[in-house]
């Protein structure tokens, strides 16, 4: 049997990084380990193939040599997902989807023969058996989420890893809070489950076998869900695994903001390579925090975690959000005044939305304030629910953050803000520098340094770098790199026309 395993195109979103990419001639940030995974799980005697629709085009003749399209897709690319689909359809090609977008919106999604709803480990010998009798049903759901022990490493030969800038592992799936507008538990509960140390060792060598080297992005929903087993078993086995092979990788992952009350952990975290780790911070606001029960986030000096955090040697990225019913008028300098003064450089601003299925998504229904239109892409401008603040006023406040926050002087002077504070644990490895790194590093030169119109602001950060925080230097030309993207990406939010974002039409009465 011939499976074509597609990945639908991502918008350019913040976390894209398609603007940056350019500067190492990488085609993706990462590859979709989802479907490498299921890849993992079908029969050796099927011929795989598989097409990233971000690093390549989907031809017809692609589709036409499969018996079966299978697909998956997050939210943000459901626009992708529903060409896709309308393409096989059209070339009578069978369809088999799953993921976040179809287990969610499977009921909307019209032309698809076979779903895999959640969880595919203890689906996949069924739908299998039933593809190779030709009686497949219409939809496979787990009644239970899966021990993911088992779960088989990905099936990395289907991929060229020179397109793409980071690999990705999964160590677990769930997290134990339960965040008002999250749409994690929903997905994958609140008990973390989590893989065996031989698991992760064995992952971990498979890609080491496959010759990368560089930086690996930890997916999890929240990787210290389960402290007790990462500091006693997961974390120090990989401790000596990087160390015997003199770190190859450096490692990034998803926390919650207790990681700063855990010195242990993050000492360990760093031994094994960890240098960033993202965070959502949410709101400067307490009543905003206990309104949507961010519940790790209140009554907390949060700007002292973060900087702890850096402090240990990782990098914090942080998520934050604006448009919650108790957001004051002052939440968008409130937010600013937050993000400079943490020194968190990527800072993803977004507005408030309700992913289906969220407790958001019933309390605001329930309150007849729910619209249709959510685009699972919370920096486009879009909102799926009528806010309590005027909504003119949200948008340009909204606006406003990401223009002052992305603007090369704020931008410039939050790095430096960053660089008092971080501390990096490790130097970096010339043996992970690559010819494509010196090339970013000239590109950045040219088109910060040189066309951008904050080029004195790069420069004065350049020189400052390179005398007082030396070490620092390959990451500070990274984040001038990012900057020119996220710039991009707030460029698109600035020229969005409000008229068109929010609609009223399809609300919920």
């Amino acid at each position: 049997m011939k499976i074509l395993l597609v990945y639908p195109r991502y918008p350019d979103t913040f976390w894209s990084f398609r603007h940056a990419l350019k500067f190492i001639s990488k085609e993706a940030s990462h590859p979709p380990l989802g479907l490498l995974t299921v890849a993992a799980m079908l029969p050796k005697e099927w011929e795989l193939k598989l097409l990233n629709m971000n690093t390549a085009s989907l031809t017809d003749r692609d589709i036409r040599w499969a018996d079966y399209i299978f697909i998956s897709a997050m939210v943000t690319q459901r626009n992708s997902a529903k060409d896709v689909i309308a393409r096989c359809c059209k070339l009578n090609t069978k369809i088999v989807a799953g993921g976040p977008l179809f287990t969610t919106e499977y009921k909307e999604l019209k032309g698809v023969d076979h779903f895999v709803l959640g969880d595919a480990e203890d689906i996949m010998s069924s739908l299998i058996k039933d593809l190779e009798a030709g009686c497949a049903q219409h939809i496979y759901q787990s009644t239970e989420q899966p021990d993911i022990s088992k779960t088989p490493i990905p099936l990395w030969s289907l991929i060229n890893m020179k397109k793409y800038s980071s690999m990705n592992v999964q160590y677990s799936r769930g997290c134990p809070y339960n965040c008002e507008f999250c749409d994690i538990t929903v997905l994958n509960g609140r008990k973390p489950r989590t893989k065996i140390t031989t698991q992760m060792l064995a992952e971990l060598d498979s890609l080491y076998q496959q010759g990368w080297r560089g930086g690996i992005f930890i997916v999890d929903d929240n990787f210290i869900g389960n402290k007790k087993k990462l500091k006693s078993e997961i974390l120090p086995a990989i401790v000596d695994w990087m160390k015997k092979r003199r770190y190859p990788f450096f490692l990034s992952t998803e926390a919650s903001i207790n990681l700063a009350d855990d010195e242990e952990l993050m000492r360990l975290m760093v031994a094994a390579g960890f240098n960033t780790v993202f965070i959502g911070v949410e709101s400067p606001n307490e009543e905003s925090l206990v309104e949507c029960d961010k519940v790790l986030n209140k009554n907390r000096d949060l700007i002292a975690s973060v900087k702890k955090i850096q402090n240990y040697g990782m990098q914090v990225q942080g998520g934050f959000i604006v448009g919650f019913d108790n957001d004051p008028l002052s939440i968008f300098k409130s937010q600013i005044s937050f993000i400079q003064n943490s020194g968190i450089v990527t800072a993803m601003v977004g507005l408030l939305n309700a992913p289906q299925g969220t407790r958001l998504y019933h309390r605001l229904q329930k309150e007849r304030r729910l619209l249709n239109g959510f685009s699972g892409n919370n920096t486009d401008c879009s909102i799926n629910f009528v806010p309590k603040m005027n909504y003119e006023t949200l948008l340009n406040g909204y606006q406003h953050i990401l223009k002052t926050i992305y603007t090369p002087k704020q931008y410039y002077e939050r790095i430096k803000t960053f660089l008092k504070e971080y501390k990096p644990q490790r130097k970096t490895s010339v043996a992970n520098l690559k010819f494509y790194h010196i090339k970013a590093f000239f590109k950045s030169m040219w088109f910060v340094g040189i066309k951008e119109t904050g080029r004195r602001h790069y420069w004065t950060l350049f020189i400052i770098t390179l005398f007082r925080y030396p070490r620092s230097f390959p990451l500070v030309i990274t984040f001038s790199v990012y900057g020119f993207h996220f710039r991009k990406i707030a460029e698109q939010a600035f020229n969005m026309p409000t008229a068109n974002i929010l609609t009223t039409d399809g609300a919920n009465k």
